[in-house]
């Protein structure tokens, strides 16, 4: 896989710098590099502390395959002069960077935002962290586990009626995903209103993990404005839709349904043999039915507790219900309709020294394969500064 840009990739030609260590930068970064932006993630001499993350190979982290894909990475030690000369250099041609250090820390070096305006008027800067820029809680460390707790979804994570147990995180580090997917997206947004408009500077993005979280929220907060209503717990169902919900089969796996839009809900029960259900007046549109959740529910679950789920599956299929056992990765890297779009692909990692499976960017552009954005896997700490800093800064740095 050569290191060079993929025509065909609405982001070829921005240029973006990345000062991110561990997930949320990184992950943003991640986005905007499989959408073909010249992406150079800077990493200290010893690399990103997230090449010791997880299972490895030949001492390589698997997951970083993934995570530094795409990018150019090179070093530079921000606590020397060369180091921050080298990135001060980088800055000059760059279009944006992404950062996600705490707050203050690039001030505090030389690098904060009034320095690199001076530098690189038209910089669009990206600043991720767990907090915010500003506000009491500024200065306090954070990681993802922190955005879920305070940004309210650990909250709604937890078994109704269970207190003798912590609610469950979700099983991934969503507060930095999430961030990360604002902070791209911001990222893009402000490059582009500087191409609309030549005169502009470089904009400030503020993005944080709890107000990343906080914003998933849907209609919560008006509520509790309006009516002081909290929402509590409801497990695997949705306070706001019914019937939504997972049910136990014959096989102790579980079947995902939805079946909350008014001729859904018909078609599913009866498919479950109780259309008496879709006639009862009570249940005929989602207001009622949210209101007798708990009966529609069991009938539903008697049903599926008399099949397998692949039976169950196929039955609701057949009936045109939105449908799905809870697959694990195993279900996942196999499923006919994954491999068909490509969704998990092979590529061959030369770091790792294997093929390894890779999950598609999660879009798609017509001319493109999702193989095809995949120019690279992540390189080794410090592999393209030869390229980097004497071809395309031309050793001036």
């Amino acid at each position: 896989m050569a290191t060079l840009p993929l025509a065909g990739l609405p982001l070829t030609g921005l240029k973006v710098v990345e000062l991110g260590h561990y997930i949320a930068g990184p992950f943003a970064t991640r986005l905007l590099a499989d959408l073909g932006a010249e992406v150079i993630k800077v990493e200290p001499p010893e690399g990103d502390p997230h090449r010791g993350w997880g299972s490895q190979v030949n001492g390589h982290a698997v997951w970083f395959s993934i995570h530094g894909r795409n990018k150019l990475c090179v070093t530079a030690d921000l606590k020397s002069a060369e180091g921050k000369a080298r990135v001060r250099a980088l800055l000059a041609r760059a279009d944006a960077l992404v950062e996600n250090y705490r707050p203050g820390y690039l001030e505090r070096i030389g690098l904060g935002p009034e320095a690199l305006h001076a530098l690189n008027p038209k910089l669009v800067i990206a600043r991720v962290s767990g907090f915010g820029q500003d506000g009491p809680y500024r200065d306090k460390p954070a990681f993802g586990a922190i955005g879920e707790a305070m940004g309210g979804l650990r909250h709604l994570t937890a078994t109704p009626g269970v207190t003798d147990h912590p609610p469950p995180r979700c099983g991934v580090s969503i507060s930095d995903d999430i961030a990360g997917i604002y902070a791209a997206l911001a990222t893009v947004s402000a490059c582009w209103a500087i191409k609309a408009d030549p005169a502009a500077r470089g904009r400030i993005i503020d993005v944080d993990l709890v107000s990343s979280v906080f914003s998933l929220m849907e209609g919560m907060l008006p509520e509790y404005g309006l009516f002081g209503r909290i929402r509590q717990p409801h497990g695997a169902a949705l306070p706001t839709a019914a019937p939504t919900n997972t049910y136990p089969c014959a096989d102790g796996k579980w079947l995902c349904i939805g079946g909350n839009s008014d001729l859904i809900y018909k078609r599913l029960m009866a498919a479950i043999g109780r259309p008496d259900l879709a006639e009862d007046p009570r249940l005929r549109d989602n207001i009622g039915r949210c209101a007798n959740a708990a009966e529609i529910d069991a009938a539903i679950a008697a049903w599926t507790r008399t099949l397998p789920a692949a039976e169950a599956e196929a039955a609701m299929e057949a009936a045109e219900v939105p449908v799905s056992r809870l697959y694990d990765m195993r279900d996942c890297a196999e499923d006919p309709h994954f491999r068909a779009r490509q969704t998990v692909m092979e590529v061959e990692d030369p770091l790792l020294g294997t093929k390894l499976l890779h999950p598609a960017a999660p879009f798609r552009f017509d001319g493109v394969s999702p193989p095809e954005m995949v120019r690279w896997t992540a390189p080794a700490v410090g592999a393209h500064d030869d390229h980097v800093f004497n071809g395309l800064l031309g050793g001036k740095a």
